[in-house]
């Protein structure tokens, strides 16, 4: 398909699952080789898009642009920026808003953020910025021809219920959105059931569920504290069975991944967004368990 439709168009009409990858911005040149080995190594992948994150709180900012205008500088990737509303002016967000439209940036997924902290710091508007999500899409589809994707949260949000979601990712969708992307989860029937509260609140976005291969034991209770997914009993325990043998973690971790993955298919999930960490092996390992029934 050509990198010139945006994700919403490509979502709308793709006869096939997407695949797609997701790069956090280096810290230093260390990471930046580091990111552009994964991307070499990943590049033959042909995802049909990838995204560079932004930071929860705007702080790696410079570094997200960067990231971002360099990939689409040595690729063919169709590529989504990422933008958060927390600790930054509206004045501030129109500015790296139309940074990205001037690359030629055309899809930008849209989330609140999380306060530096981390989530369990209540949130606070920042004095003279957004409130939250919705009104970000709203100044995103105002600064040009932008396609806006935003978050769903499969295991719920931390500040409201289930049903609270649901109608907020409706009024994410009337305010511009043409897709959602998924915080990471483990248990396949809590995006089943995600898709189906939207869907009788009225949201018809196509809902990406984000796919995180668990390459450590010590992520465990990181994935738990940063993204308040739920990590199954069964889950925990295949990862513990080998914690001091990190190649056989990792393996365990994509065999986890590539079930979840085949289970959403067969469920005719539009596609998958893997968090690469900036690392390509469990990524690699769990398209490869999959391709052969799915490409």
């Amino acid at each position: 398909m050509p990198t010139d439709q945006t994700i919403g168009e490509l979502l709308a009409t793709a006869t096939a699952p997407t695949f797609s990858f997701e790069f956090f911005p280096p810290k230093d040149e260390a990471g930046q080789q580091l990111l552009t080995k994964t991307i070499g190594e990943l590049e033959p992948l042909c995802p049909d898009w990838v995204s560079v994150t932004y930071g929860a709180n705007g702080s790696s900012r410079q570094r997200t642009l960067d990231a971002t205008m360099a990939i689409l500088q040595t690729t063919d990737f169709r590529v989504m920026g990422h933008l958060t509303c927390t600790g930054q002016s509206v004045d501030e967000l129109k500015a790296v808003i139309d940074a990205y439209g001037d690359a030629g940036v055309r899809n930008i997924l849209a989330i609140r953020g999380d306060m530096p902290g981390g989530p369990s710091v209540p949130w606070e508007r920042y004095p003279g910025g957004l409130a939250n999500a919705t009104e970000l899409v709203e100044l995103v589809r105002s600064r040009g021809d932008f396609c806006v994707g935003v978050a769903a949260f499969p295991d719920g949000h931390a500040t409201s219920t289930l049903e609270q979601d649901a109608e907020i990712l409706l009024g994410k969708q009337q305010a511009g959105a043409s897709f959602a992307v998924t915080q990471l989860f483990f248990e396949v029937g809590h995006y089943f059931e995600l898709v189906g509260r939207a869907r009788s609140a009225g949201c018809t976005l196509p809902i990406v569920p984000g796919i995180m291969p668990v390459t450590s034991v010590k992520q465990l209770g990181r994935f738990a504290e940063m993204s308040g997914a739920d990590i199954p009993a069964r889950v925990a325990e295949r990862l513990l069975a080998a914690p001091d043998d990190p190649a056989q973690v990792r393996i365990t971790g994509s065999q986890i991944a590539a079930e979840l993955c085949e289970r959403l298919l067969a469920g005719r999930a539009p596609g998958l967004h893997f968090f690469t960490q900036n690392r390509s092996v469990a990524t690699r390992e769990i398209l490869a368990m999959l391709r052969g029934d799915h490409r």
